[in-house]
């Protein structure tokens, strides 16, 4: 099954997939930070991960963490401050979800606002461990070196504001979206690593309640979306509990997928200061099963020349496929990257229609079908800026 064969209609939108950065902006988090200098605060940043597609690890090796006030500042200007870490730290990315952190370490530096964070990994190099500080392993295969990027030694750039209050300390998550951020490179068996990077607050409120421990959990996502965009997601633990924290206030879409069960979508979950949770064990969510169709296809993009059209395979993409719910919203039913060789895609979509329910504060989730919705999907393309 094609594209071709779902209701719906192409989009385009620009966006950066190397550095996707989430603004995040921290005023005085944590307590007093005792011994700065006057007109000093502290920094304090950990990773976390969103769930992984199809891999049992994703391996990154960090060695530090550079702030800058200038959203503009080269490598080289002065100005920059560091989280170092030594030695450099391997983080098995899966490992880190469920709202799991990996502290990273913390340094201090001058209150005021920053507007540029980079991430510097260590590079494959050499033999034994060195050679895979990056690397991947699919379901069941063997450990495979992840090539990364151009400019490795200056950083990965991530867009991000915030504030450094004098003798306050400001947390930092740096949320690394393995899914988006290993991609297939063709028929070579080989993996590039493309960053996909969100910087959030680390603050208390967030999401969490169960699902049925009868799904095949390692394939299951829960996510909390907002108008059909993903802003953090996770997978259940064995006990199906999942956990999305670090949500600002708002008003959230719970999204559950997982292979051979209908969409099941909780509505209107309010986040304020604390956390949110939407059911028990005893109410967990426990979708239909469903038959799964195969939606492929190929990014392409085509120009007018002349009286000719030229068309262009697009590798530097990521695909999302939305699903419009009868009376709203519209939801993100599965997203990756395009193969940097082929550009191509694939998904597997249940044909059973969804199931929604209304937020409820007694935790009590009343799931209908939305017979309209079934087997109705959209395939929106964010293609790569060009820029740094």
């Amino acid at each position: 099954m094609t594209a071709g064969m779902f209701a719906g209609r192409w989009m385009r939108t620009v966006r950066w997939v190397s550095a996707a950065g989430l603004a995040a902006v921290l005023a005085a988090c944590g307590g007093g930070g005792g011994g700065t200098a006057t007109g000093q605060g502290t920094l304090r940043v950990a990773l976390t991960d969103a769930p992984s597609c199809g891999w049992d690890h994703v391996w990154v090796t960090v060695e530090k963490v550079r702030v800058h006030q200038n959203s503009e500042a080269a490598d080289g200007d002065a100005g920059w401050s560091e989280v170092v870490l030594a030695p450099a730290k391997r983080i098995d990315l899966l490992d880190l979800t469920n709202g799991v952190l990996e502290e990273l370490g913390s340094t201090q530096l001058a209150a005021g606002s920053y507007s540029q964070v980079r991430l510097v990994l260590t590079g494959n190099s050499g033999t034994g461990a060195t050679a895979v500080a990056n690397a991947v392993q699919p379901t069941g295969g063997s450990l495979i070196p992840l090539a990364t990027p151009s400019g490795q030694q200056s950083g990965l750039k991530l867009k991000a504001n915030f504030t450094v209050q004098s003798g306050q300390t400001a947390d930092l998550v740096l949320d690394f979206d393995a899914c988006k951020s290993v991609v297939k490179a063709g028929n070579s068996g080989n993996y590039n690593l493309k960053p996909v990077i969100s910087v959030v607050p680390r603050v208390a409120a967030g999401i969490q309640g169960y699902v049925t421990t009868t799904l095949a959990l390692s394939s299951t996502t829960v996510a909390a979306q907002q108008d059909g965009v993903t802003i953090r997601s996770t997978m259940p633990d064995a006990t199906g509990k999942f956990s999305i924290p670090y949500l600002s206030t708002g008003t959230y879409t719970i999204v559950v997928t997982s292979d051979g069960r209908a969409t099941s979508v909780v509505t209107g979950v309010p986040v304020g200061t604390t956390t949110t949770t939407i059911n028990s064990t005893t109410t967990s969510i426990a979708p239909t099963t469903s038959t799964m169709a195969d939606l492929t296809g190929t990014v392409v993009a085509s120009t007018l020349e002349g009286t000719s059209t030229v068309s262009v395979v697009v590798t530097d993409a990521n695909v999302t496929v939305l699903q419009m719910l009868t009376g709203g919203p519209t939801i993100g039913v599965a997203s990756q990257p395009v193969d940097s060789v082929l550009g191509t895609y694939a998904f597997r979509v249940p044909t059973a229609a969804p199931l929604k329910a209304p937020y409820a504060a007694g935790g009590s989730l009343l799931f209908t079908a939305d017979s309209a919705a079934a087997n109705n999907y959209t395939v929106h393309v964010d293609v790569a800026d060009e820029g740094p």
